[in-house]
């Protein structure tokens, strides 16, 4: 199961060791939606994450990377939209990429035995659907075993 709570992913409740994951653009761009929170929080994930498009290694959709940011803290910056989301167009939340991220980040998470805490991901600025994006949730991470946190502001 998926614990909802009210409150800043920011700020993850709990005991050990947590990863804040958050949903990213193929484009290189940030600067809208959580990833502001993120950036007001900690400076290293959004260095970190134009780096990796920079250098372009392993830069694309589906891909993954872990951002320690305290000891026993870590943010995903997970590429799970292609382009941000425009006018007539369709959404850019890309589903298989996010499933892809969401498996990567459950063998993170078993690894480092850490629970994982995010907003509604892929649910804002992504444009994509909830009810389509907690099953992949419940499959990749609840499923085995990995706790999961979903914040809602309040």
């Amino acid at each position: 199961m998926i614990s909802y709570t009210t409150g800043d992913a920011t700020r993850p409740h709990g005991q050990g060791p947590k990863i804040v994951a958050h949903v990213c653009n193929d484009l290189g761009a940030w600067g809208r939606g959580f990833v502001t929170a993120v950036s007001r929080r900690w400076p290293e994930p959004e260095a970190a994450y134009r780096a990796w498009h920079r250098t372009g290694d392993g830069f694309e959709l589906g891909a993954l990377r872990l951002v320690p940011v305290k000891p026993d803290l870590w943010v995903a910056n997970m590429i799970g939209q292609h382009g941000i989301r425009r006018p007539g167009h369709s959404a850019p939340i890309r589903y298989d990429a996010l499933e892809s991220c969401l498996a990567a980040l459950r063998d993170e998470a078993l690894r480092l035995r850490a629970s994982v805490h995010m907003p509604r991901i892929g649910a804002g600025l992504a444009g994509g659907s909830w009810d389509r994006i907690e099953p992949l949730i419940l499959t990749q991470l609840t499923g085995h075993g990995v706790a999961v946190t979903v914040y809602d502001l309040s």
